[in-house]
C-alpha cells in the first residue's frame, strides 16, 4: 500500500477529489493533509473525511523541515501530493523525498510557471497571451518552481469568449481527472 500526504493551502477541491478516488482502492492511501492555513477549507474536508491535518506555518517548514521529514517517515508516506499547496518546499526537504513530491500546476508547462503563477494569476495570463490551448501538468517537485520531470499532461481549447472564470473551471475538470492518473502512475 501506498501512503500520501497531501499538502494544500486553500479550499481542498483536490483533496477531496483524491480522497473520494482512492476510497475503496486499497493499494493507495490518503493518509494525512498538511496545510499551512488552518483556516483553509482543506481543514473542513479532512475533518469530513476524518483525514489527519497538520498545520505547518511557513515559519515552522523553513526551520523545522527536519522535524517534518521525521514526522512523514514516522507516518510510514511513500508520497507526497503537493495539490493546491502555495508555499515552496526548502532543498533539505525536497531532497529527503526523491521523485517522491509531485505538483499539479494549472497550465502546461514550461509556459506560465514559476514564482507567482497560481490559480486566476495563471489562467489570466493564459487569457492575456491569446493562447489557443491551456491545460495541467502534474510533475516532480525539484529545486525550482516548476521545473521538474513531467509526469503528464492535459489540454483544453482556450476560446475567444473564455474568461478567468470558465478557464478554470476547465482546467479544474482536467486536475480532477489528471492528479490521480499521476498517483497511479507512481504505483
Amino acid at each position: 500500500m501506498i501512503n500520501v500526504a497531501l499538502f494544500a493551502s486553500g479550499e481542498g477541491t483536490n483533496a477531496e477529489n483524491l480522497i473520494k478516488h482512492f476510497a475503496k482502492d486499497s493499494r493507495i492511501r490518503i493518509k494525512l493533509i498538511i496545510t499551512n492555513n488552518a483556516e483553509a477549507g482543506v481543514v473542513a474536508k479532512a475533518n469530513q473525511y476524518n483525514k489527519t491535518v497538520q498545520i505547518v506555518s511557513r515559519e515552522s517548514l523553513e526551520k523545522y523541515s527536519n522535524q517534518l521529514v521525521e514526522f512523514l517517515q514516522v507516518e510510514k508516506i511513500d508520497l507526497i501530493v503537493l495539490a493546491g499547496f502555495l508555499l515552496k518546499l526548502p532543498v533539505e526537504f525536497i531532497r529527503a523525498f526523491p521523485n517522491r513530491i509531485i505538483n499539479i500546476h494549472p497550465s502546461l508547462l514550461p509556459k506560465f510557471g514559476g514564482k507567482g503563477m497560481y490559480g486566476k494569476r495563471v489562467h489570466e495570463a493564459v487569457l492575456a497571451n491569446k493562447e489557443k490551448t491551456s491545460g495541467v501538468t502534474v510533475h516532480y517537485v525539484n529545486e525550482a518552481y516548476d521545473e521538474g520531470e513531467i509526469i503528464l499532461q492535459a489540454s483544453c481549447p482556450v476560446t475567444e469568449t473564455d474568461t478567468i472564470d470558465s478557464l478554470s473551471a476547465k482546467i479544474r475538470i482536467l486536475e480532477f481527472e489528471c492528479l490521480p492518473k499521476a498517483i497511479e502512475k507512481f504505483l
